[in-house]
C-alpha cells in the first residue's frame, strides 16, 4: 500500500475571532483523517493510505514560515495545504496566486509592520498554486459548498506564507502545495458570510482528497488546470 503524508497548516487565534476555522479545521482533519475507501479499485486512492498532519502557526511575518518549513522537513509530506481566515468571505476562497508583496498598515502578532514592500527582493513577482483547483471546485459543487477562485491571498501574513511555501516547492520535486482562505464559522445560514464548521471541514477534506487523487494519477506531473 502506498503511504502519503499530507500537512495542513493553520494559524493560532486571530484577534477578535472567537472560533478560528484556520485553527479548528486542520486540527479536526488530523484527528478524523480522510473519509474514503482505499479498497475501491475504481478510485485513484485505491491501495493508498493517507496520513493527515496539522501544525499551527503564529500570525507573524518572521515566525510563520520557519515553523511551517521545519514541520515540512519533519513530516516529509507529499502535499501541503495552508489555510488562513478571510473574515468578509461568504464561502471558501481557493487562492490561485501568491504575490511577492507585503503592503499593510496592520501589525502582525509581533506588533511588526513590514518596512519593505517585497517578500523576496530577488524573487519572482508571483507563484501559482500547485493544487488542482478545478477538480476541487467540482467536489465543492457536489457537496453544496460555496466557493470561488481568488486572484491572490492579500498582502498580509497569509500571502507571505503562501509565497514562501511556493518558493520552497520550486526546489523540491514530487510535492504539491497551495493555500485556501476560510470564512468565519457561522452555524446559521447567512446570505453574506460564514459557513458551519462541519462544512469547512468537509471542504478541506475535499481539497485533500482531490489533490491526492491528482498526485496519484499524475505522479506529480503534467499541467495543472487551475
Amino acid at each position: 500500500m502506498q503511504e502519503l503524508n499530507v500537512l495542513v497548516s493553520g494559524f493560532n487565534p486571530y484577534h477578535d475571532v472567537d472560533d478560528n476555522p484556520s485553527l479548528l479545521v486542520p486540527q479536526t482533519l488530523a484527528q478524523q483523517g480522510l473519509d474514503y475507501d482505499p479498497t475501491d479499485v475504481n478510485d485513484p486512492l485505491y491501495n493508498v493510505n493517507v496520513h493527515i498532519h496539522s501544525v499551527m502557526l503564529e500570525v507573524s511575518f518572521t515566525k510563520a514560515w520557519p515553523l511551517l518549513r521545519e514541520t515540512i522537513e519533519q513530516v516529509k509530506p507529499q502535499i501541503v495545504i495552508a489555510t488562513g481566515l478571510k473574515r468578509a468571505s461568504r464561502g471558501i476562497l481557493l487562492e490561485r496566486c501568491a504575490e511577492n508583496k507585503k503592503d499593510t498598515s496592520r501589525p502582525d502578532a509581533d506588533n511588526i509592520i513590514p518596512t519593505r514592500p517585497k517578500i523576496d527582493e530577488n524573487g519572482p513577482a508571483a507563484y501559482w498554486t500547485g493544487l488542482p483547483l478545478r477538480a476541487i471546485l467540482q467536489a465543492f459543487t457536489a457537496d453544496h459548498i460555496p466557493a470561488t477562485l481568488s486572484s491572490d491571498a492579500g498582502t498580509f501574513v497569509c500571502n507571505a506564507l503562501f509565497y514562501r511555501l511556493q518558493d520552497w516547492m520550486t526546489h523540491h520535486d514530487h510535492m504539491l502545495a497551495g493555500f485556501v482562505n476560510l470564512p468565519l464559522i457561522n452555524e446559521q445560514p447567512h446570505p453574506q458570510h460564514g459557513l458551519p464548521l462541519r462544512s469547512q471541514v468537509t471542504a478541506v477534506q475535499d481539497m485533500v482528497r482531490e489533490t491526492v487523487r491528482y498526485y496519484v494519477r499524475n505522479g506529480n506531473g503534467g499541467e495543472l488546470l487551475i
